[in-house]
């Protein structure tokens, strides 16, 4: 065993919390002191001074280049190994330029691009029906990803309370499934928004295929823009997009939604959350979601509190986004030769780990997914009750 081994397997052994063989130099190891869970290949074990400088880094660039192999299933290994994220080691300094993007408009627009605009037939092999890219409820057991991302915009609609003839903002509004609803069930006039091209088109596409064209609009339009459009809306809804604000931006986002709704205006707020301010991963954020940023749920109502904003309900989905992402690695798994010859080995092992690594920190509570509702100054229209 040459010096790079001998290193490495000294720092992986303080992830022994949960045991699991390790291959290496064709020896076996077992960290812990029971039977093994998983069992981890080193053919090329990353340096040391990788490790301490990012450790999920260098361990998600090791496997996704099969210098690392994980024999058994992916979800629960890492399930097991992230539950010790704790004891992973991160350079904020030498990571700054991953971790702290700028967060122009300029620079936003290409960040986002850089995800959503892959391409849709790519999202059109994983995701349900609904193209919907956020996390689904699932109201029965056997409730599949479409009925679970119905149940989900339904929700939403609900707690929105919208009638007919009322006008929704959806900022963020993906491939426009939530617009579409809304415009069938209540009659609105909606405006959704994005940064994504490939969005765009086909979100227009559906709305001319369900023949909604004179009550939907989408429009290519960041969000510090809608003051600009000097319209007050009845109700505006965002999911999953906050997460691309960036830390440095949360109050403009929340004072361009101020000045966007009428006042006593309802304002429903999806997104991915945290316990405690942090960067962020470097590893998600150089590969999967450039200037990702991911909000606690305390800093948000902070911002609102100072703002007005009426907090009037506040749940946590968490277990159900863990749900969904097993439901989308499925059928990434079932398609994975067709975009294996789209991409490339290495694009599939990357998104692989994204879906499968996200769905273990979703499980371990080291993020959760809050849905947060506001009024935009006291509203006593609304139900007393949540009878959802």
């Amino acid at each position: 065993m040459n010096l790079t081994e001998k290193e490495f397997l000294h720092y992986i052994k303080r992830f022994d919390s949960v045991p699991f063989r390790i291959i290496i130099d064709n020896k076996n190891y077992i960290l812990g002191h029971s039977e093994p869970e998983f069992t981890v290949k080193i053919n090329e074990p990353p340096k040391i001074s990788s490790l301490l400088s990012g450790t999920s880094l260098a361990l998600g660039e090791a496997y996704m280049n099969g210098d690392i192999e994980i024999y058994g299933d992916l979800y629960k290994a890492l399930r097991c190994f992230l539950g010790q994220i704790g004891k992973f080691s991160s350079d904020n300094k030498l990571l700054k330029k991953i971790l702290f993007t700028k967060t122009s408009r300029k620079n936003q627009q290409r960040e986002v691009s850089s995800h959503y605009d892959i391409g849709n037939d790519f999202y059109k092999l994983w995701l349900d029906e609904s193209m919907s890219y956020s996390c689904g409820i699932f109201q029965n057991e056997n409730d599949s990803l479409y009925d679970a991302q119905k149940n989900k915009v339904h929700h939403i609609i609900e707690k929105l309370e919208l009638k007919d003839g009322m006008t929704l903002c959806d900022i963020g509004c993906g491939w426009g499934f939530l617009l579409i609803e809304a415009a069938k069930m209540y009659n609105i006039v909606g405006l959704g928004i994005t940064l994504s091209h490939e969005q765009k088109k086909l979100c227009e596409e559906r709305i001319r295929a369900e023949g909604l064209t004179n009550r939907l609009e989408v429009r290519l339009m960041d969000y510090r823009e809608l003051p600009h459009l000097k319209v007050k809306f009845d109700r505006i809804v965002s999911v999953g997009m906050l997460e691309h604000v960036g830390r440095k931006n949360y109050r403009r986002f929340m004072e361009s939604i101020k000045k966007s709704l009428k006042p006593g205006g309802v304002f429903l707020l999806h997104y991915i959350s945290a316990l405690q301010e942090n960067p962020g991963d470097a590893w998600l954020k150089k590969y999967i979601f450039p200037g990702g940023m991911i909000p606690s749920l305390r800093e948000i109502i902070d911002i609102a509190g100072d703002l007005a904003f009426y907090t009037i309900d506040v749940e946590s989905l968490r277990r159900h986004y863990t749900k969904t992402l097993l439901h989308w690695n499925k059928n990434f798994q079932a398609h994975k030769s067709e975009i294996e010859a789209k991409f490339n080995k290495e694009f599939v092992k990357m998104w692989e780990l994204y879906l499968c690594s996200c769905a273990a920190v979703f499980s371990n509570g080291i993020t959760d997914l809050h849905q947060i509702l506001f009024t935009n100054g006291v509203n006593n229209s609304l139900p007393m009750l949540r009878h959802h």
